[in-house]
């Protein structure tokens, strides 16, 4: 298999922005805006209005008859499944105890879902950021929750079910998504709200990925190598693999199978370093996983990107 020329047009405007933007917001961090409080209200403005709104505006024009939403489920749920075994037997296999296992867990299953949207949308255009929508809708309830429970079996009195419902819930991206489907099922958005909603959902990804970028740090990557190694072998090449085998078994479309590799295949969230400070978890390892699997992501997401192009 071979590209041309030709194709390799929509790879440079996929691939280039991206991790363009995250080497920005990495020199911005320590060159302009050094200010931590910077960072983190940009990140509070995308987290909770942002990604809520381009979520809900892709689902909102999505018409769902058309789309394997079924399929996908079983798909992300399996695989994902598989994956929070995996990380659990991985870091004890590794000898680490309760709080660098949720750091494994985190790096093994979350995802950087602001680089999903800009690739998909980026080479699939208008089709591929609806598809990266509903995978959100379907990947983020469960990583949350698999997390939420993680986090909260370290101390056994902190497993509060109606807690842990209403958190999951009250995440603003399954509310975005909640939003997005309902607005589907009523036709979209009204006259007037449609543009303002897009233009809001379209500042996302560039905020969002400098936010990203800021957030890596080179410093710690010396920490435990033999674990991130492994985390990011599990995220990077066994996730997407195993995904792409059950969208096979599933006889899932195309776009379906190409959308819900790709998602599997990113990055884990910049965000499991903040939940890993916040909840006791192994912060130092969180931070140094989340680094050395966007360096190496460089190189695995547009070879997983070929293979499905194929």
């Amino acid at each position: 298999m071979s590209i041309s020329l030709a194709q390799l047009g929509p790879w440079a405007d996929a691939f280039v922005p991206v991790f363009g933007i995250l080497a920005l917001g990495a020199v911005l961090k320590r060159r302009l805006l050094r200010e931590d409080a910077i960072w983190a209200g940009i990140e509070r403005l995308v987290f909770w209005a942002l990604l809520p709104c381009l979520i809900a505006h892709a689902l909102s024009e999505t018409r769902f008859g058309s789309l394997p939403v079924g399929g996908m489920a079983l798909a992300f749920w399996g695989a994902l499944s598989l994956g929070t075994g995996l990380a659990v037997l991985l870091a004890r296999l590794l000898g680490h105890g309760h709080a660098a296992m949720t750091s494994v867990l985190q790096g093994g299953i979350r995802f950087n879902n602001l680089i999903g949207f800009a690739i998909g949308g980026a080479i699939w255009g208008i089709t591929g950021t609806a598809y990266s929508a509903v995978a959100v809708g379907l990947i983020v309830p469960f990583v949350q929750m698999v997390a939420t429970i993680a986090f909260a079996l370290g101390d056994a009195r902190r497993v509060r079910p109606l807690a842990l419902l209403r958190q999951v819930l009250l995440n603003p991206l399954i509310l975005g998504c909640l939003v997005g489907f309902a607005l589907s099922l009523a036709g979209g958005l009204p006259a007037g709200l449609s543009p303002m909603v897009r233009s809001l959902g379209q500042a996302t990804v560039a905020l969002g990925l400098l936010c990203v970028g800021a957030a890596l740090t080179l410093e710690g990557l010396g920490d435990r190598p033999l674990t991130q190694f492994a985390t990011a072998v599990l995220k990077l090449l066994v996730m997407p693999a195993v995904t792409w085998a059950l969208c096979w078994a599933l006889g899932l479309n195309a776009m379906g199978t190409t959308i819900s590799v790709l998602f599997m295949a990113l990055p884990t969230a910049s965000t499991s370093y903040v939940m890993a400070r916040a909840m006791g978890g192994d912060a130092g390892l969180m931070a140094a996983i989340t680094t050395s699997q966007h360096l190496a992501a460089v190189l695995t997401l547009p070879v997983w990107v070929w293979l499905l192009s194929g």
